[in-house]
């Protein structure tokens, strides 16, 4: 949504702002399920009873076709495979090993270089990604595309867990539903296309988590998705006002890692157990955490190879640590190959059967998305800030840094069309989720990276007795 959009539905009544996200997602809905999603849905569950040899062979077939078409039909790997050609290069691009590891970065400078030549890019589904760097992405994908992925989340999102999309759902996300500034009810919209309540994690103070709670309970919610962090704030409130009346199926957390003490507090909130989930825009993998506790990959979204670097405890105990290089096998039209996708996981060494009976690969944690929680002077904890580059702002990557509870400093490398109206629109997105902030942009060269070579996108400087006394304030 635009600015001029955005000042025009802020500035809309409760029941017109509820109208606009219910006409958005009857449209949604259209693109993610259709008359074939039944049937791709018990594919899926079948696929994962298939043995590793099985599921090897029908990752190679799918593999196959995507190399040949993303050699052939696709801009950028077909240049990059001429010019390989002209080079005396003969390296058959049918082998994978065969293709150099994509960069964000690549992919971020020329995105419709990786649509395929018959795809209409005005025909497909267009998302765009701020990303946990502040680098923007843009992507298409066709509505068989879309709908093959939403048959994946509902499988393992929702069935695993005995919940629908045709549930009453909640959802506590990065959009900004309702003005900033706003201090009275309501902090959501009510999305009737599909069935969810969307719900601010910018305005969970203290104060007010009562009225999320009472909205849960009025809208008759049965399980809620969201940011880890904003459904740890959301529980913590729960439990000090002793409410136990909101009993979920689930929750499901995505975005951020759950920790033992959140997992703690929002299973004792909602009487229910909490999954984890790990995805991103790209859809080149992602996993589930099912109901035995074990993380499970979704090897018929993607192919992950693991640049090891270390090995953890003894062998077998816990696996080999890396980073994440995967090549996609849902979107053949905008393929991604041996994509770097910024993160880093331990995989087992070896496999075992896992007792929720599903054959699918183990995922031991994903070590490289950790972000800090940032805190705002009335006691809320705002996660996944990083939603504020939003998709106008030309950024090349960025870092927001809390250093107190009224200062916080954005490091940012400028693309070429920078502006100091973007600089403006930056600290504004800000102030609408952190309150009345002094916001101090820092433009730089790069941001300073780790001796891994990444940077954390989010930092928290409070110290430790100023985050206890927010935290204890919301207990």
């Amino acid at each position: 949504m635009n600015k001029r959009l955005l000042r025009l539905y802020h500035h809309s009544p409760a029941w017109l702002r509820s109208a606009a996200a219910s006409a958005r997602g009857v449209q949604l809905r259209s693109w993610r399920y259709g008359p074939e999603t039944e049937r791709l849905v018990e594919e899926a569950l079948a696929r994962e009873q298939w043995d590793a040899a099985r599921m090897r062979a029908w990752q190679m077939e799918r593999l196959a076709y995507i190399l040949h078409r993303a050699a052939t039909s696709v801009p950028y790997y077909r240049e990059q495979w001429r010019a390989r050609r002209q080079r005396g290069d003969r390296a058959s691009w049918e082998y994978l090993e065969n293709w150099p590891l994509l960069e964000k970065e690549t992919l971020r400078q020329n995105p419709r270089a990786f649509v395929a030549d018959d795809s209409n890019v005005q025909r497909m589904f267009h998302d765009h990604t701020s990303g946990t760097t502040g680098q923007s992405l843009d992507l298409w994908l066709t509505r068989a595309t879309v709908r093959r992925w939403y048959a994946l989340c509902e499988v393992r999102w929702r069935l695993w867990h005995g919940v629908s999309r045709r549930d009453r759902w909640a959802i506590l996300g990065g959009q900004l539903v309702t003005p900033g500034a706003q201090r009275r009810p309501p902090f959501w919209v009510w999305n009737a296309g599909l069935r969810q309540l969307y719900m601010s994690s910018y305005h969970l103070a203290p104060d007010l988590v009562t009225h999320y709670l009472d909205a849960l309970e009025r809208y008759g919610v049965k399980y809620l998705l969201g940011y880890t962090s904003s459904l740890y704030a959301l529980a913590l409130g729960a439990l000090r006002l002793g409410r136990r009346d909101l009993r979920m199926a689930v929750v499901i957390t995505n975005a951020e890692p759950v920790f033992r003490h959140q997992r703690e507090v929002i299973e004792a909130a909602f009487a229910c157990p909490v999954r984890e989930t790990y995805g991103m825009a790209e859809i080149v993998t992602a996993a589930g955490e099912c109901a035995a506790g074990r993380l499970h990959l979704w090897p018929d979204a993607g192919l992950v190879e693991v640049h090891a670097d270390e090995q953890r405890g003894a062998p077998g105990a816990f696996g080999l640590a890396g980073e994440l290089v995967c090549t996609g096998l849902v979107n053949a039209d905008m393929p991604l190959i041996r994509y770097r996708v910024g993160d880093r996981a331990t995989l087992p060494v070896a496999e075992s059967t896992c007792a929720c009976g599903r054959m699918l690969p183990a995922l031991v944690s994903v070590d490289g998305r950790v972000q800090d929680t940032l805190y705002t002077a009335d006691g809320r904890s705002v996660g996944c800030i990083d939603t504020v580059y939003g998709t106008e702002l030309p950024l090349r990557e960025a870092q927001i840094i809390q250093e107190s509870l009224g200062r916080v400093r954005v490091r940012f490398v400028p693309a070429p069309e920078w502006t100091e109206a973007a600089g403006a629109t930056l600290v504004a997105g800000m102030r609408a989720r952190m309150g009345e902030v002094e916001v101090v942009l820092e433009q730089v060269a790069a941001v300073p990276r780790a001796a891994n070579g990444k940077f954390r996108p989010v930092i928290c400087n409070l110290s430790a007795a100023e985050r206890e006394r927010l935290e204890g304030a919301s207990r």
